[in-house]
């Protein structure tokens, strides 16, 4: 459905992108995750036909987005970090003036109530769009991305300055659509992009630094355990005492989870559960937990971006 095909674009002497190449299947949610500068906004801006590529190629669901861009383009809904909004106008209003300028043929009022409907803005559609939620205001973005019904969603952070609630409500959207979309879903919040994506591509640096299925990602090339603990004791001390144990690489204390008790995440080169033990069992301390933990995605992510992966 995307292609994006040895695409290279320089800005003056800096390499933005260094012969990229990805593709995003029917149907696929991918999650496009990079640091601030490794070339997320230029690729997304490529794909949309926002700027050109100085080399390479981007087919939308066939067709070239500079060699046949209206074709391509009427198959994209994009929403922007900030979306674009109208503020001093209604919902409807709002989504009847893009309608237009998008020059849609479906019929007009049966579609926009569609997308109203499924992204429960019915209730509000006469409400002056400056009034409403962030929440509401990213759907009403997300609404103007669904005219005309496009085959492909583009997401730019969709979860940005939500509360917890507005991003689980978000997320269950994002599912759904993926029912009948092929996604491009970036975000530097790894855990909706864990909880929503079946694939992820990584950037860093001009350049593909991992791509595929998130199991796969996550699951490959391991060398290292990582288990839970909960400690009673002094936090700086049992961080101490675990640090010396032979075959730990990091301890990550994560704060005290009740009076006198800490919680830590320990990874290791290889099980270390009875050394771990033996070790506190020669101090005042007391395990009061412990049990295996798997990779999160921001330890995968954090040790293919540093080029440290095992």
């Amino acid at each position: 459905m995307i292609e994006v095909r040895n695409v290279s674009k320089r800005y003056g002497r800096h390499q933005a992108l260094d012969d990229i190449s990805f593709e995003v299947k029917k149907g696929d949610i991918l999650g496009f995750l990079g640091p601030n500068g490794a070339g997320k906004s230029t690729t997304m801006n490529i794909i949309t036909g926002y700027i050109s590529c100085d080399s390479g190629d981007v087919l939308i669901d066939g067709k070239n987005i500079l060699e046949e861009p209206k074709e391509a383009k009427s198959r994209i809904g994009y929403l922007p970090e900030i979306p674009p909004l109208y503020n001093d106008m209604t919902v409807i209003k709002y989504l009847e003036f893009m309608f237009r300028l998008k020059k849609i043929k479906l019929p007009k009022d049966e579609h926009i109530s569609k997308i109203c409907d499924s992204l429960s803005l019915t209730d509000v559609s006469e409400r002056i769009i400056g009034h409403l939620s962030k929440g509401y205001k990213q759907r009403v973005g997300l609404a103007q991305a669904m005219l005309g019904d496009p085959p492909v969603l583009i997401l730019d952070e969709p979860s940005v300055g939500l509360d917890p609630a507005q991003i689980i409500e978000m997320r269950n959207l994002i599912r759904q659509l993926g029912e009948n979309h092929t996604i491009i879903l970036s975000s530097h919040v790894l855990t909706e992009i864990q909880a929503v994506c079946d694939k992820i591509v990584m950037i860093n640096n001009g350049k593909i630094a991992a791509a595929g299925n998130i199991g796969q990602i996550m699951g490959t090339g391991r060398s290292t355990t990582v288990i839970r603990l909960v400690i009673e004791g002094r936090e700086q001390g049992i961080q101490s005492v675990l640090k010396g144990i032979d075959g730990v690489i990091r301890v990550t204390s994560l704060g005290e989870t009740e009076r006198g008790c800490y919680e830590f995440r320990l990874e290791s080169r290889k099980d270390v559960r009875r050394a771990v033990s033996r070790a506190i069992s020669r101090t005042d301390y007391a395990v009061m937990l412990m049990q295996p933990a798997g990779h999160s995605l921001e330890d995968i992510y954090l040790e293919i971006i540093s080029g440290k992966q095992n």
